[in-house]
């Protein structure tokens, strides 16, 4: 039998993938995060199916609940927030399921900053303002961060930051990025992007504190920073340029370069 490791997006259920949505239809036994994954999702589950929380459940708890489904024959479905490749707890299920000798397959979701970034209205990589995006976080008492993965060390190149499990940190977030981006960089914080409590905030890195102050925002939420968030027009891309030759473009002047 097979688990199957789902990301369940950034909230709203239609952002769930076709794929995830027909893995939970044909699981009798779905193990989902309850703190962060809607139940209305729950509703693409058999009628019969057995649902099982992981909110209060520690890692030997989970794989107890893999391996007796595996003994009993049965599929699970495993719903992840967002997508399973960052900041998802993944890996250490993955390392017990190995050592028992149990298949699973792996199903991507939306993650959340591309749900941030939807709600902003912005792409976060612009030619000629930045080109790379840097998902990182803050440490917290699940995990450290290591030595060499600073705020300042990402800060150093430009990128459009997205920085997790830092709104509790936000403080850090400005004095650790001032000296790089100015006082006038835009930042946003966006919590439960996608979900239709979703909040949003925007400002500089000289108000974004005040900002939160006068809005607290609790948890499940990203900072984004980076000149790529505010009105800079930056360059066009050449990609759709009139004479910009590519292997499908058979609309140009033979004169073309």
């Amino acid at each position: 039998m097979t688990i199957h490791f789902i990301g369940a997006g950034p909230g709203a259920a239609d952002l769930l993938t076709l794929r995830g949505r027909d893995l939970l239809a044909r699981c009798p036994v779905c193990l989902y995060a309850g703190s962060i994954v809607p139940k209305t999702m729950l509703a693409h589950c058999p009628l019969d199916a057995r649902l099982i929380d992981t909110a209060p459940l520690d890692l030997d708890a989970i794989t107890a609940h893999y391996l007796a489904a595996t003994a009993a024959g049965q599929d699970v479905a495993r719903l992840h927030s967002g997508d399973l490749s960052v900041f998802s707890a993944l890996a250490e299920q993955l390392v017990r399921l190995d050592r028992a000798g149990v298949p699973y397959t792996l199903t991507p979701g939306v993650p959340a900053f591309a749900a941030a970034a939807a709600v902003l209205g912005r792409e976060l990589t612009r030619p000629g303002v930045a080109q790379s995006l840097v998902l990182t976080r803050l440490p917290g008492r699940a995990s450290a961060m290591p030595a060499r993965e600073t705020l300042a060390a990402f800060a150093a190149t430009g990128a459009t930051l997205v920085i997790h499990l830092a709104i509790h940190g936000i403080e850090r977030v400005v004095a650790d990025l001032l000296p790089f981006y100015g006082p006038d960089c835009p930042v946003a914080v966006v919590a439960r992007a996608s979900w239709p409590d979703e909040q949003v905030l925007r400002g500089s890195l000289a108000t974004i504190e005040a900002a939160l102050a006068a809005t607290p925002i609790e948890r499940t939420a990203l900072v984004l920073v980076g000149p790529a968030l505010g009105d800079i027009v930056g360059e066009e891309s050449a990609l759709y340029r009139a004479d910009y030759v590519r292997r499908f473009r058979t609309d140009l002047p033979e004169s073309a370069p």
